[in-house]
């Protein structure tokens, strides 16, 4: 009996310290909201980036982030004071939440760090938790310093075409060497391995999800410069170490979450940016971004910030890295570096051996080099270049002498010395025996002509682009062009690389065909072919191509006609600020309207500055003849 009572008195005690306990939660939560009612903390700039909020149109603010575990209200998403309260009250309890499963002071603890700092919490009143996951993320990073990571474009995959970025988390007992053991923080769609004939149509309208992970840095290298060949530029940010830790608390915090994800917008590079505004709220970087977001253009933006870019580094790709070393061959050595990769006996050849021994070395460097570039982009014969590469390997090791410390020059400037992405441009000319004026619009984002420096050499990607034409003497404006996508990559061969060259373009155009004087033409084109590069005049690169056309208007019998042909072309530069381009075509038309097309072509653009150029352009087809000159700007 008397345990009896002892049980319950102890059970109407615990109630009651449970109830006063809550009361003083609640009270103290209380105080906390007021508080920040007064503080107007739910207006801050911090607030709004922590929740990645954005005004609307309409005036008040919806979250970019599409995760509902992400809120902890229902209106958070839209409803920054009702997230900020449910936040607070959250702090108080130990229930699981959001992607990650954790109280809400771990799973948020970016946001938690900032309203503490705000509001002084009292430890006693709202006692902080241990978060044993977080801490032990964070101190596998030893973080020192953060990079910016840009790996150039990749035409083959239309996902990396504009290039890439991500951030580089620096350990404090890094070397130069041990930069690649490093770990990065990434954004990236969530795509399935077969993406069917949807892939672009879901990419370009949020149709996937897009979320943050930490990734070792050599995994990304070797995706990025080993097998898809592309060079890597290296940013280093001037960062605190109060903001190296705010920007991995938040990246923590979106790594229990998810984005959609939009190809030409809320992509890579957009939503890294958010997380250089948390880690310094004085830059303004995402705001710069309204219709599309392109990663050399961030790379841009970021440099352009006062004080922020430290050191700058440049990683070469494989193929890039045995192009500088062959100039440093003479043409008995590259023979025998070619025949060493066929056959590795070579290196007995009495040849070979009478190469001075740091020559013989340098020889194998080089045909190592090449063997793991084809064991990377020649997956039906890896194994057959892997037992090559070994034999080489085994025959460099017995030279015993050093390897030569080469430094690599990238063919192309880094990106933040590129001309902007979108481009207008003004103009004058004529077309058969009138004259006109026109205005062209480009979203993006370069052609052969444009100034070279920061883009993929001999590639061209033209996205919305349309040139409105006024005719003196007909008195009448016009839509000249419309392009919806003009792609060309030109992949020169020589002995070692071997890449076919291929274009696509679809889009609007006005011909002038049979009578029809001004007529719209609707175009799919696109082939294949070949370039190979000389440096006669500077440096020139000859291209082919066999190609397909089908064309849609009213200028032709049927409504339309489908046919092919080929064309052939140079594109020069003749300077580092004149660069031409001269192309012939012809096209038979055997389907729907029986006709063909003889085309010819000459361009040239001459640099002003950066972001201003002077063009000229010549056009003949089908007996019409169309003269333009124009001043281009870059925006």
């Amino acid at each position: 009996m008397l345990i009896r009572v002892v049980l319950v008195i102890g059970l109407l005690v615990s109630t009651i310290a449970a109830s006063a306990a809550e009361s003083l939660d609640q009270a103290y939560l209380s105080d906390l909201i007021a508080q920040a009612l007064q503080k107007k903390l739910a207006d801050e700039r911090e607030w709004h980036l922590l929740l990645h909020y954005r005004e609307t149109l309409l005036g008040g603010s919806a979250s970019e982030q599409d995760d509902p575990g992400f809120f902890l209200s229902p209106r958070g998403k839209t409803d920054p004071q009702a997230e900020l309260e449910a936040t607070l009250a959250q702090f108080f309890s130990d229930e699981l939440v959001g992607r990650s499963r954790q109280p809400a002071q771990c799973a948020f603890v970016a946001r938690y760090d900032w309203l503490k700092e705000k509001l002084a919490f009292d430890d006693t009143r709202l006692k902080p938790m241990q978060c044993e996951r977080f801490e032990r993320w964070l101190s596998e990073f030893k973080a020192q310093s953060i990079t910016l990571i840009f790996p150039s474009a990749y035409m083959n995959n239309p996902a990396s075409m504009f290039g890439h970025t991500l951030l580089r988390v620096d350990r404090k007992d890094q070397a130069e060497q041990t930069r690649i053991l490093a770990y990065t923080i990434n954004y990236a769609a969530d795509v399935p391995p077969e993406p069917g004939m949807f892939y672009a149509i879901r990419g370009i309208t949020g149709g996937y999800r897009g979320y943050f992970s930490t990734i070792p840095y050599y995994i990304k290298v070797q995706e990025y410069r080993d097998i898809e060949n592309r060079d890597i530029w290296e940013y280093r940010l001037n960062f605190s170490d109060a903001q190296v830790r705010r920007l991995l608390m938040h990246a923590w915090e979106l790594g229990n979450s998810y984005f959609d994800y939009f190809f030409f917008k809320e992509n890579c590079s957009y939503h890294l940016l958010s997380l250089l505004e948390y880690a310094d709220p004085n830059l303004h970087l995402t705001e710069q971004f309204i219709f599309w977001t392109v990663p050399a253009h961030t790379v841009r933006l970021v440099v352009a910030q006062p004080g922020l870019v430290g050191d700058v580094a440049y990683r070469p790709s494989r193929s890039t890295l045995i192009r500088r070393k062959r100039e440093f061959l003479s043409s008995q050595e590259f023979g025998l570096m070619k025949g060493i990769v066929q056959d590795v006996t070579v290196t007995e050849s009495e040849e070979f051996k009478h190469l001075p021994i740091n020559r013989q070395a340098f020889v194998l460097d080089v045909a190592s080099d090449y063997l793991r570039y084809k064991i990377e982009t020649n997956e039906s014969e890896a194994a057959t270049y892997k037992e090559r590469n070994r034999t080489v390997l085994t025959a460099r090791s017995g030279l015993k002498v050093q390897s030569e410390d080469l430094k690599i020059a990238p063919f192309v400037q880094g990106p933040e010395l590129g001309h902007k992405t979108s481009r207008a441009g003004l103009g004058v000319g004529w077309r058969n025996d009138e004259l006109f004026e026109e205005l062209t619009v480009r979203a993006g984002y370069h052609d052969l002509l444009d100034p070279d420096p920061g883009y993929t050499p001999d590639a061209q990607i033209e996205l919305a682009a349309f040139s409105l034409r006024h005719y003196e003497r007909s008195d009448q404006v016009r839509l000249e062009r419309f392009t919806i996508a003009n792609v060309l990559s030109l992949s020169p061969m020589d002995s070692l690389f071997k890449s076919p060259s291929w274009k696509i373009n679809a889009g609007l155009q006005t011909v002038h065909h049979d009578g029809c004087r001004f007529c719209s033409n609707g175009v799919l084109n696109g082939g294949v072919g070949a370039a190979v590069e000389s440096h006669l005049l500077g440096r020139e690169v000859y291209f082919a191509f066999a190609e397909a056309e089908a064309n849609v208007s009213h200028a032709y019998e049927e409504n339309h006609r489908i046919g092919g042909g080929g064309t052939v072309g140079l594109l020069a530069n003749l300077t580092d600020r004149w660069k031409v381009m001269l192309s012939t075509s012809y096209l038979r038309f055997p389907l729907g309207e029986q006709s063909d097309d003889v085309r010819f072509f000459f361009g040239q653009r001459y640099t002003l500055q950066q972001n201003l150029v002077l063009r000229f352009e010549f056009n003949h087809r089908d007996r019409d003849d169309d003269a333009l000159f124009t001043v281009q700007a870059f925006f």
